[in-house]
């Protein structure tokens, strides 16, 4: 499927901010991006738990990365954004392969916007659901005012 050359601008830019950060750790990786969905996957393996299931954290920071993406691309350039709730309900484990995070906008407004983020394996069975809301603040000058959770 070809990209919409505006989306691979805006996933490599993704990219670039990601440099140095837990996602980047983590090996999440950025496909699509738009303030409405946003796609990323997240290898299982360095992700796991001691009995080598994906960790429930992991999928947390999968679920917050793909939803914080989101929601700055809503808030828009000079507003940063602040995850302030999260939470999982994890369905199944993984044991390995690649796991997909779909964030969808349940909800944008100025001040706030709630994502569901469901992650799924493989073979496309459901591991996680999760819901987060972002809180957008105007940047305080001289502030960073970036995204991300």
């Amino acid at each position: 499927m070809d990209q919409d050359p505006g989306n691979q601008v805006v996933v490599e830019a993704i990219r670039t901010l990601a440099r140095g950060t837990l996602p980047e750790r983590m090996g999440i990786e950025v496909t699509e991006a738009s303030a409405q969905r946003v796609v990323g996957t997240m290898p299982v393996a360095g992700n796991t738990q001691p009995y080598g299931l994906l960790h429930g954290g992991a999928s947390c920071v999968l679920a917050e990365t793909l939803g914080s993406v989101a929601g700055a691309l809503h808030a828009g350039p000079g507003r940063a954004t602040i995850g302030i709730e999260i939470n999982a309900t994890h369905h199944r484990g993984a044991s390995g392969g690649t796991v997909t995070g779909v964030a969808t906008l349940l909800h944008g407004g100025r001040t706030l916007a709630t994502y569901e983020i469901v992650i799924t394996d493989d073979t496309g069975r459901r591991v996680c659901t999760s819901r987060l809301t972002c809180l957008f603040r105007d940047t305080v000058p001289g502030g960073s005012g970036g995204g991300g959770g």
